[in-house]
């Protein structure tokens, strides 16, 4: 099964089996990983928004313009930011690492 890494705000990494075809959202969720996920990946949000390390990103699908529009809402906005729940698991993704920013903005409430 691939894995995948997440770094959470205080430098802590964790280690996860990454499911295929399962959101990096849902894989936060289901190891007690803290990525909110207001909308519930339903893309109407930036709660469940990560940072992608450099060397991954190139291997990821180009976002949605949607993805894009909620992705200017971020908390922490970086280079490499992308929203967890637009993120499948795959093959090609085995070994990913994501980082935790340190807050998030939710806009829903």
């Amino acid at each position: 099964m691939p894995k995948m890494t997440f770094i959470k705000p205080g430098g802590e990494k964790l280690e996860v089996d990454a499911p295929l075809g399962v959101s990096i959202l849902e894989i936060a969720h289901r190891n007690g990983v803290d990525l909110e996920g207001a909308c519930e990946g339903s893309l109407a949000c930036s709660t469940c928004h990560i940072i992608v390390d450099d060397e991954d990103f190139d291997r990821l699908a180009e976002p949605t313009d949607d993805e894009e529009d909620m992705l200017d809402l971020a908390f922490g906005l970086q280079p490499t930011s992308r929203l967890g729940c637009q993120i499948i698991m795959s093959e090609e993704l085995d070994g990913l690492t994501v980082t935790l920013p340190s807050g998030s903005n939710n806009q829903l409430l």
